[in-house]
């Protein structure tokens, strides 16, 4: 089995999930791949993609926080991988800080956790 990495997704955190996603789908030209309310509760979430394709390009995030700056803000950068557990476990036998702590399985079945980078950025490890 080829084990291969790649960007899967940047993470987008948003105010106004509708209004963000007709201007994504109208005006950028993305399509709408699939849209899922977090395990959570409360999280929305947006995957969006060009040209028909399964891959997603741009998550856009509703709820996640109310406190965001007047600019867009990129929540987190995420890393494809073929077999969460055995990254996870690599990762849990380096310096790196995992800010869940814990694998999240979404209601589509997406499957990720969440370390810190070394300036506090957010990267994910993410499986679909």
């Amino acid at each position: 089995m080829s084990f291969q990495k790649r960007i899967d997704h940047v993470g987008i955190a948003v105010r106004d999930l509708e209004t963000t996603l007709r201007f994504y789908t109208e005006i950028v030209g993305l399509e709408l791949k699939d849209r899922v309310t977090h395990t959570n509760g409360v999280i929305q979430l947006a995957f969006l993609g060009f040209n028909g394709s399964d891959e997603t390009e741009i998550e856009l995030i509703q709820g996640y926080s109310d406190k965001l700056p007047s600019e867009g803000t990129v929540h987190h950068f995420a890393i494809h991988v073929d077999d969460l557990e055995s990254e996870y476990n690599r990762i849990k036998e380096t310096e790196a800080e995992f800010i869940d702590g814990e694998m999240i399985t979404l209601p589509n079945g997406y499957r990720y956790f969440f370390i810190y980078g070394p300036e506090k950025e957010w990267i994910e490890f993410f499986q679909r």
